[in-house]
């Protein structure tokens, strides 16, 4: 009789144990973390006897803190603008520093805002670099710029500059991400991975 069920009976069973099991087996390891440990016995006593008491552990007190305030942290070098030398290639003028973000294997991003057109910034980037670099992407238009040889051992990113419209097709821009600070979107951003010596 169990043998002639239809083939997606047959199935359907299949998975009901299936998930039968998967859900035996959750409340298993559930209940296995909630069980408390046992304290063993620290000696043999002989049968019938109830263990003896052992006084409980004193710990020792914790060292009394100390008044002198603590000084802040220091403020970390990514948060600084860095400069053209270090980068490597020109900073477009007029650009605000937003942030550095680590990269990967010792390299750092670095990230400008400004609300000059996109056309206009990778016309600028074209000139100081002597290249004509790539439009890598059409909607949102991304250029890059290779200015370093990439090596995948070392690096996790290849040198160079990526300039991305975030106004296009009605987009409000990208959001300074600096409370309160002016301008609160920038229209174009401008990426550099710095060129490793």
């Amino acid at each position: 009789m169990w043998g002639s069920a239809p083939r997606g009976l047959r199935h359907n069973s299949r998975m009901v144990r299936a998930i039968s099991l998967t859900g035996a087996l959750v409340l298993l390891l559930a209940s296995a973390s909630v069980v408390p440990a046992q304290t063993p016995a620290p000696f043999p006593r002989p049968s019938g006897s109830t263990p003896a008491q052992t006084p409980p552990v004193a710990r020792p007190a914790p060292p009394p803190q100390s008044t002198a305030p603590v000084p802040p942290p220091a403020t970390p070098a990514a948060s600084v603008a860095p400069d053209e030398k270090l980068l490597g290639v020109p900073i477009f003028a007029g650009a605000n520093f937003i942030d550095s973000y680590n990269a990967g294997q010792g390299q750092r991003y670095y990230l400008f805002g400004t609300n000059t057109s996109f056309t206009e910034v990778v016309a600028y980037y074209r000139t100081a670099l002597k290249q004509r670099g790539e439009l890598v992407y059409d909607e949102p238009p991304v250029h890059e710029f290779d200015v370093g040889r990439y090596r995948e051992e070392t690096m996790a990113f290849p040198p160079g500059v990526t300039v991305k419209d975030y106004a296009s097709a009605g987009a409000k821009g990208y959001l300074n991400p600096k409370r309160g600070a002016q301008p609160a979107r920038f229209k174009t951003i401008i990426m550099i991975v710095p060129v490793v010596p």
